[in-house]
């Protein structure tokens, strides 16, 4: 998926967390200010290196994530 190349993981920075584009701001961060009620314009408005697309690679990553999260059966 072409937009979670922008998603980037570097042991320097953030610890290794999923970030954008290699900057201190990581994709948890992001959909944090989202959930908490933050649009998305806000949240470019308060970040104002972040891009739309930015925050489209934080919404196709914890995608990806979920798909491949194991459930435990009985």
């Amino acid at each position: 998926m072409k937009q979670i190349l922008r998603i980037t993981f570097d042991p320097n920075v953030m610890g290794g967390k999923p970030c954008i584009r290699g900057m201190r701001i990581t994709v948890y961060d992001v959909l944090e200010y989202l959930a908490s009620g933050m649009s998305q314009q806000e949240v470019l408005d308060e970040f104002p290196y972040l891009t739309e697309e930015d925050i489209r690679a934080c919404f196709a990553y914890a995608a990806d994530r979920e798909k491949h999260i194991l459930v435990a059966t009985e």
